[in-house]
């Protein structure tokens, strides 16, 4: 999963600056871990641990209380009483690459990611992103070619996926919703030729940046089996230990 939180630390700084273009330094000083990375990680630990989903995002979340966490799930993060929040935004997409690599079957993948999505992300939509992301990530590790990914997910989940970044880009601006950014994230991973050219064409769309990577870096490792060193290595020298260490359990086990 380090390519989802490559695609993270990468399109950090990019976040709240849009950048329409692919021609960028790929780590900067500012670049760094945010919640995508947290929770990614935390999904990670509830499959190694059979912990319950909503525990481990608790528990990871509040370790980590200021990494840019949305308003309402903050609050259910913190909450006494935490429910469902009918969210059809993208932090179910964001954190859900790990199912994808971890299960063994597409109604395995498909089951877990309604899982991990539904203790907040109950809105349909909010499950479709996490669905149609895992699966992506499932269908990529297996062996799928492009075209068969491209057929099966629009498909089962209704995306329109027979557009381009570059035909996407100049109308498109800062979108969370699991509708309109999780299609142009799995765009960005088709358009692309290896795992940094599809973070960089997530990123070029201007949008949620480090979430759109995060999510076409997880698919771009799974489609080539790897994410090269010279990205992965000084990505995780950004992680501190505990997320570091349940990064190297899951590749141990799931590689």
């Amino acid at each position: 999963m380090i390519g989802a939180i490559a695609g993270d630390v990468i399109g950090s700084v990019h976040e709240h600056a849009p950048t329409r273009t692919t021609d960028f330094p790929l780590l900067q000083p500012g670049s760094r871990f945010t919640d995508d990375t947290v929770l990614t990680v935390a999904t990670a630990h509830a499959i190694l641990t059979e912990t319950p989903y909503a525990e481990a995002y608790r528990d990871f979340g509040r370790r980590y209380p200021d990494s840019g966490y949305g308003g309402m799930f903050s609050r259910w993060l913190f909450s006494s009483d935490p429910r469902p929040y009918n969210s059809w935004g993208n932090g179910s997409a964001m954190r859900v690459s790990p199912v994808g690599f971890a299960f063994g079957t597409e109604e395995e993948v498909l089951r877990e990611a309604e899982a991990s999505a539904a203790v907040t992300h109950d809105h349909p939509e909010g499950v479709r992103g996490a669905q149609a992301t895992a699966l992506t990530v499932f269908l990529a590790r297996s062996g799928a070619a492009k075209a068969e990914i491209r057929a099966a997910i629009s498909e089962r989940f209704g995306y329109d996926l027979d557009r381009t970044v570059e035909r996407i880009r100049p109308g498109y601006g800062f979108d969370v919703s699991c509708q309109r950014s999780v299609p142009e994230a799995i765009i960005a991973f088709l358009d692309s030729e290896d795992v940094e050219g599809a973070i960089r064409l997530a990123i070029s769309l201007g949008g949620d940046a480090d979430t759109q990577a995060a999510i076409a870096g997880g698919i771009a490792e799974a489609y080539h089996g790897g994410v090269p060193p010279e990205i992965a290595g000084p990505v995780r020298e950004r992680l501190p230990a505990d997320l570091l260490e349940v990064v190297e359990r899951f590749r141990e086990r799931y590689s």
